[in-house]
């Protein structure tokens, strides 16, 4: 029942801000894609639980100049317990421009950014692994921040998401899909 009650309260938090994102005149759109699967297309097995389970290749554009980091969560809104992380990473430097395929699981990234928790409670990517039955809807989120994030070693995407609440410059999506 705690969890369940975490899982509401963190995908509530998550709306607000993508409310608060899109009723914000000053928030711009930002281009994610990866080029392991399309937009709304199928995750490919090497990048999930069936598979190496390393993170996908990403790219985007349409970071606005004024940014001061970018903060990246990864989520399923269809795990069967409510939303489940599968990936936060967060205070990467707003020039970058693309992350690489197989990312190390390391707290701390040669650029300056940092990895939080994901659902697990395990620092780094943690591909997708549904139970039998549909495909999931995997959102992978990027959004241009004003501020780098001061946050300890246990930030999971809800501290994330509560420290960037008022912070947000941009913000893009992209959707992959997978199911055993």
């Amino acid at each position: 029942m705690l969890q369940l009650l975490r899982t509401l309260t963190f995908a509530m938090a998550c709306e607000l801000i993508c409310m608060s994102a899109a009723q914000s005149a000053e928030v711009q759109p930002i281009s994610i894609s990866s080029t392991a699967f399309p937009e709304g297309g199928t995750i490919p097995e090497r990048y999930t639980c069936n598979g190496d389970g390393k993170s996908p290749p990403l790219s985007w554009s349409g970071v606005p100049t004024s940014a001061s980091t970018l903060a990246l969560i990864v989520d399923d809104p269809d795990a069967p317990a409510g939303v489940f992380t599968h990936w936060v990473v967060y205070n990467l430097p707003a020039k970058l421009s693309a992350l690489p395929e197989g990312f190390p699981p390391t707290p701390t990234l040669p650029n300056g950014g940092r990895q939080g928790l994901n659902g697990l409670g395990r620092v780094g990517y943690k591909g997708p692994c549904p139970p039998p039955g549909p495909p999931h809807h995997y959102h992978f989120k990027l959004y241009a921040l004003a501020l780098s994030l001061r946050l300890g070693s246990d930030a999971d995407a809800r501290a994330v998401s509560t420290a960037m609440q008022g912070h947000v410059l941009a913000r893009g999506e992209t959707v992959g899909l997978f199911g055993r």
